[in-house]
């Protein structure tokens, strides 16, 4: 509890306490008025200032006015216990409302605690600690045990055990040696180490993160822009209801029927009405559900951009996925050299000298095969063709190094390979030279990830990928997903999502899940962006609607989990709100339900709304 939720609590127990002890007292007229006035000033000095703040800027009809007319009106008619419990109540429900909000702000600002700091520099053998924005990309970075890892980079000496539950909600360790890419956020546990760092602190990790939930809460859902619409126009709607039911009936009763008028009968009721009538229940309990929700969803390593996201992925019934990287570990190794006309390491030094230039994973792979530096002032006439291959000349000699499509344009007859894996063709001065054989691995929860998926009420998985018909079934059949198509370029993965999304239902939203920087169109035009977020690209990350911390595709149906509750729990407060509500406002211009009652319709329907709201917070893993 924060200092002003204490001061808060102290103005609440005073005031209950004075209420009790007066209402003990046999005091009437002058003196109960002037007693009663202390407890409704201590607890009520803020809602009246804030309602005559507002009537100032013209912005009269709110939760504040309806209070203050409320209970001002019941201590006018001398009720002064009942106008001093309804603004004690309502600071009550307030003070729960705002404790519920910080538990799930919480969560969220656990994670905002990955912030690093400082950035430690070594110079002349001692360690100087500099502004994370101020070290350039390359530096050399110490990160001492039980420090933040401020800035992404590779591990350049030591080894250690990394904390990532801040950044994946996992608390497995991860343990890194020399050569290992690490991000930023993680808490170094043991040893000593040494970064080269790959970016800058603008563009790190840890700050693409904290950017992302500083922004999320800007982005409603179609359910709290309604509540707003609805609190507009319901609100002033009851205050001049009140005034109506404070007026015509003591008229009609006597000008038409020649009765006593009863105003002050009618008056109560109307001020019943009133209190009755505040929307606090659905302006706090939505949007503390969906704030929830994004904080239970923080807390479980997947990032939402936004609450609307969080709505729209409640309706997903088709999820489509990249394969490489995002249903395999990514991680190619080289696993054979076939048909070629010369010895296999000579082969593979020119297919990792061609695309020496490449960041691309089978590049890597190539040049991890081939077990030696490379002087890249060996390779000239680099040319890249989306979706086929390289070109390049190595000391002079031409080389080409891609697939099938790119034997074909150089009109160059290629050796298909009967085993399972990726295959790159190569070939020398326009020959055909032998193919290289690079397998990725299936990642270990992917499988499990399709079967929780329809368990979470997805009817349709589909896989795209620019790798072969063969390993692209083989994957497909092997994670039991429903359908594939392969040998895709970028543009026609677009294009296969645009086909998918014409076949969805009105009312299902598709999501499409991918890593890399030519995911990044595909990413943008789902209905639902999912962006493995440890190890993809940052234009993958920033297309993205939701970005997944660890990489994991189980994931995908635990944030599925997530959305589907936080919208029931957020229908159920808007059901039970409105629900309570009419039936009180309707026993209310009948004269049954009292002030008390009306206590209940409005701090009691609040409590209970907030407490279901928060319920979002608590969502297991799958």
């Amino acid at each position: 509890m924060n200092k002003k939720q204490k001061k808060m609590l102290a103005r609440i127990i005073v005031s209950a306490v004075l209420i009790v002890l007066f209402s003990m007292l046999p005091i009437d007229g002058y003196v109960q008025f002037g007693l009663f006035m202390i407890p409704y000033l201590v607890i009520g000095y803020d809602i009246l200032k804030k309602a005559w703040k507002g009537i100032l800027n013209r912005q009269v009809f709110d939760e504040n006015f309806l209070m203050a007319v409320a209970t001002i009106g019941a201590i006018l008619l001398r009720d002064y216990k009942e106008g001093v419990a309804v603004m004690l109540f309502y600071q009550i429900g307030e003070l729960f409302q705002s404790y519920a909000v910080g538990k799930s702000r919480r969560n969220i600002s656990d994670l905002m605690d990955i912030r690093p700091d400082y950035a430690n520099i070594e110079q002349d053998g001692k360690l100087e600690k500099v502004d994370p924005d101020e070290v350039a990309v390359g530096t050399i970075i110490v990160v001492q045990p039980g420090e933040k890892i401020p800035i992404d980079g590779i591990v350049t000496e030591g080894k250690t055990s990394l904390n990532t539950s801040a950044l994946t909600g996992e608390s497995l360790p991860r343990e890194v040696a020399e050569g290992d890419e690490v991000i930023s956020g993680c808490i170094n546990m043991s040893g000593l180490i040494r970064i080269r760092t790959t970016k800058e602190f603008g563009e790190s990790t840890v700050s693409k993160i904290l950017e992302l939930m500083e922004n999320s809460s800007s982005l409603k859902s179609r359910s709290e822009n309604f509540i707003s619409k609805f609190a507009r126009y319901y609100t002033p709607a009851v205050c001049y209801g009140a005034l109506a039911l404070a007026i015509l009936p003591p008229l009609a009763r006597m000008i038409f029927m020649g009765l006593s008028p009863m105003w002050g009968d009618w008056v109560y009721r109307a001020l019943t009405f009133l209190v009755i009538s505040c929307p606090c229940a659905l302006v706090i309990s939505i949007p503390l559900g969906f704030f929830a929700g994004i904080g239970g969803a923080s807390k479980a390593g997947v990032l939402v951009k936004g609450s609307n996201y969080l709505e729209a992925l409640s309706q997903t019934k088709t999820v489509v996925f990249d394969k490489t990287g995002t249903m395999t570990e990514g991680v190619f190794e080289v696993t054979g050299v076939h048909h070629n006309s010369m010895e296999d390491q000579k082969l593979l030094e020119y297919a990792a000298l061609a695309e020496s230039a490449s960041s691309h994973p089978i590049s890597k792979s190539l040049q991890k095969a081939c077990g030696k530096p490379l002087d890249r002032c060996r390779v000239s006439d680099i040319e890249e063709i989306g979706g086929n291959g390289i070109t390049a000349k190595v000391d002079g000699t031409a080389v080409a190094v891609g697939n099938t499509k790119l034997m074909e344009r150089l009109g160059i007859p290629a050796v298909e390979c009967h085993q399972v894996g990726t295959v790159v063709h190569v070939a020398i001065d326009g020959a055909y030279a032998g193919h290289i054989l690079i397998s990725d691995r299936i990642k270990p929860h992917a499988k499990q990830a399709i079967e929780n998926l329809k368990k979470a009420g997805v009817t349709r998985t589909v896989m795209l990928t620019g790798d072969r018909k063969q390993v692209a079934d083989t994957v497909a059949k092997e994670l039991g997903i429903d359908e594939v198509h392969s040998e895709l370029l970028p543009a026609d993965k677009v294009s296969r999502v645009e086909e998918l999304l014409l076949k969805k239902g009105k009312n299902e939203t598709l999501a499409f899940v991918g890593d890399g920087i030519n995911d990044a169109p595909v990413l943008s035009r789902a209905d639902i962006g999912i962006a493995m977020g440890a190890m993809g690209s940052d234009a993958a990350i920033e297309a993205a609607d939701i970005v997944l911390m660890d990489d994991d595709p189980i994931k995908i149906a635990t944030a599925i989990r997530i959305s589907k509750r936080c919208i029931r729990i957020v229908y159920e407060n808007i059901y039970f709100a409105i629900g309570i509500k009419l039936l009180c406002l309707l026993l209310g211009a009948l004269g049954i339900a009292n002030m008390w009652m009306a206590i209940f319709a409005d701090v009691g329907v609040m409590i209970l709304a907030v407490l279901n709201a928060i319920r979002t917070l608590f969502v297991k893993n799958l």
